[in-house]
């Protein structure tokens, strides 16, 4: 079993965050788990970025007898990519979220209700700022990588750039610096089915019944978007559930019904819908290049290399997207590393694909080039 540590981090509101609207927030609660040991310079710390619906439970098992272990337990461990016998593994719950860390269903302590709507809106700047407290409480000057996929690379891209000095790698997986049209529509949709669900009461359901049926749906709809056609037609193709025959009526009667009804209704059970709501406007609003002045100044102020990993079947943040980033990085003279790999399983990939991201990944965190202040720079090792 992997050794780990759970906390959780209460930033008093004397000591809280300024959020890019403007808005001072506070207390927060962040919600973080460590796997390995910290070493006495404290400079060989990786934070792993989660994605949308993960959590800080990145790798392990609570108990024995869990059923299941962290999200991404098959790269985090002993031996693994992110080996734990030799690096200082932290992810935190991300602001906004609902598995420890503040978030909408979180208690305002002005009203000991929850926020609901009142929660600010937040960005992907401010998850930033809120982990960059998270390391300050741990005394970590320095980040021998930031890693995420979907979510979590937009994150760490936005580390390599506001915290230039602390940053000394980043692996970009499965990500973009701002989200397509088809991105933030597929966004709107979910949305919309939440607060279309007459459960929802503008946010304030948390004494009442959850908006169940909204909330699946928004789920059933983003899973789509985590597959591919090819995934799809190889699981399901276009087989029955339980029957030889059509029931020439509207009840579900395809395997792929059964399976997104079945994926919605889970994901009722362990997320809130307003954090869904949060966190796929905070997707939405990020755009790297607008915040810097565009993406050569962006990544003009990073001082770390680079690993941008993509997928030939993800059609929701498709290769085109990592690309534009790896030409930008390139551009400036950023030491960059990149890897388009074939996979049937979409979006999904990052978490499926494993044993070909392991190789990638433990070869570039055991490089000498790709050491920020040694890296020979501007050089792209495709």
């Amino acid at each position: 079993m992997i050794v780990h540590y759970s906390d959780t981090l209460l930033i008093p509101q004397k000591d809280g965050l300024k959020l890019e609207n403007g808005q001072g927030f506070g207390p927060v609660s962040v919600r973080y788990e460590t796997y390995g040991t910290l070493n006495s310079d404290k400079t060989n710390a990786i934070l792993i970025l989660h994605a949308f619906s993960g959590d800080a439970h990145a790798a392990g098992r609570y108990h024995p007898e869990d059923k299941n272990p962290g999200w991404w337990d098959t790269m985090i461990g002993p031996g693994k990519a992110f080996d734990t016998n030799r690096f200082f593994i932290i992810c935190s719950n991300t602001l906004g979220g609902c598995m420890g860390t503040t978030g909408p269903g979180s208690i305002n302590p002005q009203t000991e209700k929850p926020y609901g709507l009142s929660f600010p809106v937040i960005t992907i700047r401010d998850m930033v700022a809120v982990q960059k407290l998270l390391l300050d409480h741990l005394g970590i000057s320095t980040l021998y990588a930031v890693a995420g996929g979907s979510m979590g690379g937009m994150q760490a891209l936005e580390w390599s750039v506001a915290y230039p000095d602390i940053v000394r790698r980043a692996i970009i997986i499965a990500s973009t610096g701002q989200l397509s049209a088809q991105g933030i529509a597929f966004n709107a949709v979910g949305r919309n089915a939440i607060m279309s669900d007459p459960e929802w009461r503008q946010g304030d359901y948390y004494e009442h019944s959850n908006p169940h049926r909204g909330l699946s749906i928004a789920r059933m709809v983003g899973h789509i978007t985590y597959l591919s056609d090819e995934s799809m037609h190889a699981k399901f193709g276009r087989r029955l559930q339980e029957r030889e025959h059509f029931g020439f009526d509207f009840n579900d009667q395809f395997e792929v019904e059964s399976y997104l009804n079945h994926q919605g209704d889970k994901f009722v059970d362990r997320f809130d819908a307003n954090s869904y709501i949060y966190l796929s406007k905070a997707m939405d609003y990020y755009d790297l290049g607008a915040t810097y002045g565009g993406l050569d100044k962006a990544f003009e102020r990073a001082s770390c290399s680079y690993l941008v990993i993509s997928y030939t079947t993800d059609w929701l943040f498709p290769s085109y997207q990592s690309k534009e980033l790896v030409y930008s990085m390139m551009k400036v003279g950023r030491d960059v590393s990149y890897s388009e790999l074939a996979s049937p399983y979409g979006h999904d990939s990052f978490l499926l694909e494993t044993q070909r991201q392991e190789v990638l990944i433990s070869s570039y965190l055991a490089s000498r080039r790709s050491i920020a202040g040694e890296s020979q720079g501007g050089d792209a090792h495709v």
